[in-house]
């Protein structure tokens, strides 16, 4: 789904490359955190699996697509695929809750038939149906943060990219949003998600690639922010349970339309 071989990137001006002889591959259905310190090149790596930038060096696919070869007029057709979230939402302000999560629709050409029932399911799905006409500036962080997430993903993309997510809210918040994100993975979509949030990595035992000066220094299943050779972490997050894997497959992201 995701294979990135021997990736080097080299910004211009720049004393040391960004990423240095990175190889990496995610399957379908993975939930994997990248980790490390600012610089480390985890915004970068994500950049190149978005097709932002283009490796200096080395080859990136993504869902089949060679990301060093791709024409810029298949770019867009490509990024349909995927759903994206950022740590400042990019909501745009002058549009509704609704309107913001169908604009992604209406750009790809849906019928309105089809995106009045989409967009309906998913702000169900983040409980946020009864702000449908709100503005942005009318709602909490962690509401701004669950519209961002509705609106990546409402056309049931296979690859969710979560930069920094939860790095505006408060930890409660940042919980909730995270269950939503497992329950996504749960249904079959593939998440990466670059994070600082240690508490949110170590609770959730996920697999983590960790960077470093732009290398990975290590790749790990069911592991903590930390390299814990027993396995064990130990957090202050004992009282709280994960989103449960036993709640049926949400309609919507069971692509029930």
């Amino acid at each position: 789904m995701i294979s990135v071989t021997n990736v080097t990137k080299q910004y211009k001006g720049s004393a040391r490359p960004a990423l240095n002889n990175v190889s990496l591959e995610i399957e379908k259905g993975d939930f994997v955190f990248l980790v490390g310190e600012s610089g480390s090149g985890k915004s970068s790596l994500m950049r190149l699996m978005l097709r932002e930038d283009v490796a200096s060096s080395g080859n990136v696919f993504v869902l089949g697509e060679n990301l060093n070869a791709i024409s810029s007029r298949r770019i867009p057709h490509f990024r349909r695929k995927l759903g994206v979230v950022f740590q400042d939402f990019r909501l745009l302000p002058n549009k509704t809750v609704a309107q913001n999560v169908a604009f992604s629709l209406e750009v790809i050409g849906k019928s309105q038939g089809f995106i009045q029932e989409a967009v309906a399911d998913v702000l169900r799905l983040v409980g946020l149906d009864e702000k449908a006409d709100r503005l942005p500036s009318q709602l909490s962080g962690g509401e701004q943060q669950r519209v961002a997430l509705a609106r990546a993903i409402v056309n049931k993309p296979a690859i969710l990219l979560a930069d920094e997510p939860t790095g505006n809210l408060d930890p409660a918040t940042s919980e909730g949003i995270m269950a939503l994100i497992e329950r996504i993975n749960l249904a079959g979509t593939t998440v990466v998600m670059a994070t600082h949030d240690r508490g949110i990595v170590d609770r959730l035992q996920k697999r983590v690639v960790e960077l470093r000066n732009g290398e990975i220094i290590r790749d790990q299943t069911s592991a903590g922010y930390q390299k814990n050779p027993t396995g064990k972490i130990s957090t202050n997050f004992e009282g709280i349970t994960p989103a449960s894997t036993s709640e049926s497959t949400p309609s919507f992201l069971a692509g029930e339309n």
